[in-house]
């Protein structure tokens, strides 16, 4: 049987952002679930190494798409509706989401 719809994870294009599998690793209560054997990093690295996070779709029409690079503007809203900084999602979007240079720290 093959599987059919997406499964986009967090961390590659299209959910560029890895602070995503925070906010998943919560709702889900995954830690606790898992009898302490999977956690998840400082640096949001799920140990054991083999762990998977990812959003499933199961839709014949769901499509893969990638987030283009965004603005200054764009990561200032992002960043408030998140209750961050404008840095802190630099940091986590990285250069190939960033439409622009940063500032270095």
């Amino acid at each position: 049987v093959k599987y059919v719809g997406i499964r986009p994870a967090p961390g590659y294009p299209t959910q560029p952002d890895h602070r995503e599998k925070d906010t998943l690793w919560r709702l889900l209560d995954a830690e606790n679930l898992s009898g302490g054997k999977m956690v998840l990093t400082e640096s949001l690295m799920m140990m054991p190494a083999a762990s998977v996070c990812a959003l499933c779709f199961a839709h014949e029409k769901a499509k893969y798409f990638a987030v283009g690079q965004i603005n200054k503007d764009q990561v200032a809203d992002y960043s408030a509706r998140r209750g961050c900084t404008v840095e802190d999602s630099e940091r986590w979007l990285g250069s190939s989401t960033l439409g622009y240079e940063p500032p270095s720290q």
